[in-house]
């Protein structure tokens, strides 16, 4: 979910700006790579309405999209930063480091300890030349200066500086060739003419070095504006949210469900649990942003229209799912029956009901859409219409049945069989001035009779419901139920 919000704001900031929104697939770490990642990423944004101008798959003129097929670029300037002096060589093996590790408590690879570990900062160039004819395996490092403060300004928190001492000498170049994220992101950021790029706070501890590499390269009046958003909280605003917290709250925090493909683990998705995307990206816009008005429902077209990152907060945003789902309901009102009609004849047709006639559909979403939070709640509240009731809420009728009330319903299907005019005002006219000729009171028959139609004590106004079943269908139920109500 965080994830998305990303994606949302860079694409919100470049609709504004009639700019280019571009998914490059930062994929250099291999050992994380997870099959069908990719393709997850590009289904959940299709189904938010977030479609790049430049990716993997739509291509573009700094193709290729993905830094595993960029390989190549990254070592020229890997090898161009060691000869200036601001990286080098490093030879360690991962066990040399793990010893390291657990000798010395919160040990960084940097300039305390440098001088003490293989590389080309503490070896002589003859060594060094030696292990590289030799194809020793080695990561090129960047050489962090001592005793600086480097600084930028992101859009959302301003002026933000660190302490070069505190930063260790990260790896630029993997031992395989592959660049690690911190060298790949500012070489293609250059080549492909990023101009803004908006992330994570979890990636501020990353700038001092993005920030050097820049400068080093002699790039550095090209360097993109950078945000860094604020995390999305647990509901209690107590630490960044995360799928346990989903699990263990009840509540999806990934786009769609997601099967892990070596587990088999399912992680649940808001999309198959009954969000629309318009909801979706409505709510994810509100975490951490708002436009200074009281207006809460915005389409992607007023959200960009409306979107500016001074109105992004620095705070972390708490993750209500409650008011999540209030979106979702709030967007299924605004919607038109019509819009909704081909989202909610999957979910009926998977419940296993026959929905053959769209404009009969249509009629039913309109009459219950506002009843409904997720897309499931349309099986709820209208399979009536497409299925006779198999059960009645009997508790709700019997203690209060009798011998008049059957006599009631005897002539009400009397009356209704010789209705010339099947329409709601004229089935309530007809209902009421039995009623009173019969001397009940209105609700003494008017509750029986929608448990006879609906099954239960819900659904929009019965008359509404009678209209649509039409006078056959409305009939055969007001039989159907008085043989179980008088057995």
């Amino acid at each position: 979910m965080g994830g998305v919000r990303t994606v949302l704001f860079n694409y919100l900031f470049a609709r504004k700006h009639k700019g280019a929104f571009i998914l490059r697939i930062e994929d250099t770490d291999q050992n994380r790579y997870v099959e069908g990642a990719e393709a997850y990423i590009f289904e959940c944004l299709k189904w938010c309405g977030l479609n790049p101008d430049e990716s993997a798959v739509v291509g573009g003129p700094f193709a290729p999209y993905r830094q595993s097929e960029r390989k190549a670029i990254y070592r020229e300037y890997a090898e161009k930063l060691v000869a200036q002096g601001h990286a080098y060589y490093a030879f360690d093996t991962p066990e040399e480091l793990e010893q390291k590790r657990k000798d010395i408590p919160n040990f960084q690879y940097g300039h305390a300890h440098r001088g003490e570990l293989r590389n080309s900062l503490s070896l002589s160039e003859h060594d060094v030349d030696q292990l590289l004819d030799a194809g020793t395996p080695h990561v090129i490092r960047i050489k962090m200066p001592e005793d600086e403060t480097v600084s930028f300004t992101d859009m959302i928190r301003g002026e933000v500086a660190f302490d070069t001492n505190q930063v260790d000498d990260k790896v630029l170049l993997k031992a395989d060739g592959m660049p690690t994220y911190h060298l790949a992101v500012v070489v293609d950021d250059f080549l492909m003419k990023i101009t803004h790029a908006f992330r994570g706070e979890e990636w501020l501890p990353s700038a001092p070095v993005h920030l050097l590499l820049w400068k080093y390269l002699g790039w550095y009046d090209q360097m993109p504006q950078w945000a860094h958003l604020p995390l999305i909280l647990k509901p209690d605003g107590h630490g960044k949210l995360s799928k346990r917290d989903g699990a263990r709250l009840g509540f999806p925090v990934y786009a769609m469900n997601w099967t892990d493909p070596k587990t088999g683990e399912l992680t649940p998705g808001f999309r198959e649990l009954g969000f629309l995307p318009e909801a979706f990206d409505n709510l994810l816009a509100m975490l951490g942003w708002n436009d200074g008005t009281d207006q809460e429902i915005f389409t992607l077209e007023e959200l960009i229209e409306r979107f500016s990152m001074d109105r992004v907060s620095k705070a972390g945003a708490k993750f209500d799912f409650e008011k999540a789902k209030w979106y979702n309901a709030e967007w299924i009102k605004k919607l038109s029956a019509e819009d909704l009609k081909d989202r909610v004849k999957p979910v009926l047709q998977d419940k296993g009901l026959e929905v053959a006639n769209d404009e009969l559909l249509v009629k039913v979403i309109s009459l219950v859409k506002d009843r409904c939070t997720l897309l499931p709640d349309f099986y709820t509240q209208s399979s009536y219409f497409f299925i006779q009731p198999q059960e009645y809420d009997l508790n709700a009728v019997k203690p209060k049945w009798n011998d008049a009330k059957t006599e009631f319903f005897q002539v009400l299907k009397d009356k209704y069989q010789n209705e010339a005019n099947w329409e709601r005002a004229a089935l309530e006219n007809t209902f009421k001035e039995l009623t009173t000729e019969k001397g009940f009171k209105i609700g003494d028959v008017m509750l029986p009779f929608r448990i006879m139609l609906v099954g239960g004590k819900f659904g929009p106004h019965v008359f509404d419901i009678a209209e649509l079943l039409g006078k056959e269908e409305t009939l055969n139920r007001i039989d159907k139920a008085l043989a179980a109500f008088t057995a």
